[in-house]
C-alpha cells in the first residue's frame, strides 16, 4: 500500500475528529451557558465560528487532494466521502452554536419560563444524539449509528410540542416582550432540531463508511441484527 496515502488518511482521520470533538464541545457549551443564562459565554461563542470555519475548509482541500492524487478505491473512497460529508454537518452544526448563542443572549433579558426548560430537555437529548453519532463514528459502529437514527423523532416531538406551545401563547393579549421571548424560544427549538438531524446524517454516514449500506431516506427495521 502507498505509505504516502496511508500517512495522508492517517492525517484526515485525525482532522476529522478533532473537529468532530471541538464541535461535540461547543454544544455542550452553548446549551449550559443558556441555562445559567451566562451572556459573556454566549458572546464568547458568538466569536469563535471562524474557527471552526476555516477547519472544515482545510479538511475538505485535503479530501480533494487525496481523491485527485491517488483516486482511492472501495472503503478507502467511502472514507474520503464519508469524511467529506460529516465535515460539512460539523461546520453546519458550528453555525447553529452561533445561532443559539445569539439567541440564548436575547432571551437571558426574559423570565425563564416552563419553555425554556422545556427546551434544555430538547438540548441533552439533541447533545446525547451528537456524542452518540461521533462515538460511533470513532468506533465504527453501525449498531451504535442506528440507535442515534432512531431517536431522531423524539427530538422531532419535542420540537413539534415547544411549537404548538408557544402558537398557543401568542395571544393578542401578550405583550410585545412575551411575544419576542416565545419567538426566540421557538427559534432555539428549530435549531436544536437541526442539530438533531445533522447528528442522524452523522450517523447515516457512518453506516455507509463501515459497509457501503446507504440507508438515508430508509426505513429502519424494528430490529437490529
Amino acid at each position: 500500500m502507498n505509505m504516502v496515502f496511508v500517512r495522508e488518511n492517517e492525517k484526515l482521520k485525525e482532522w476529522i475528529l478533532r473537529l468532530a470533538g471541538e464541535v461535540e464541545s461547543r454544544v455542550s457549551e452553548v446549551l449550559t451557558a443558556v441555562r445559567d443564562r451566562d451572556k459573556e459565554a454566549l458572546l464568547t461563542l458568538m466569536e469563535l465560528d471562524s474557527e471552526i470555519d476555516e477547519r472544515e475548509v482545510q479538511i475538505e482541500e485535503e479530501c480533494l487532494k487525496i481523491l485527485a492524487l491517488h483516486q482511492p478505491v472501495a472503503r478507502d473512497l467511502r472514507f474520503v466521502v464519508a469524511v467529506l460529508k460529516i465535515n460539512n454537518d460539523l461546520e453546519r452544526i458550528g453555525d447553529i452554536v452561533v445561532n443559539i448563542a445569539d439567541r440564548g443572549l436575547r432571551l437571558a433579558d426574559f423570565p425563564m419560563s416552563d419553555l425554556q426548560e422545556k427546551l434544555m430537555r430538547m438540548g441533552k437529548l439533541t447533545r446525547a444524539m451528537l456524542k452518540d453519532s461521533l462515538d460511533a463514528l470513532i468506533e465504527l459502529d453501525v449498531v451504535k449509528a442506528v440507535a442515534v437514527i432512531r431517536r431522531d423523532d423524539e427530538v422531532d416531538q419535542l420540537k413539534a410540542e415547544v411549537v404548538s406551545d408557544v402558537v398557543a401563547r401568542a395571544t393578542p393579549e401578550n405583550s410585545g416582550a412575551m411575544t419576542e421571548s416565545l419567538l426566540l424560544i421557538h427559534s432555539v427549538a428549530r435549531d436544536l432540531e437541526r442539530i438533531g438531524d445533522h447528528a442522524t446524517n452523522i450517523a447515516e454516514d457512518v453506516a455507509y463508511l463501515v459497509d457501503g449500506t446507504i440507508i438515508r431516506h430508509k426505513k429502519l427495521q424494528t430490529n437490529q441484527e
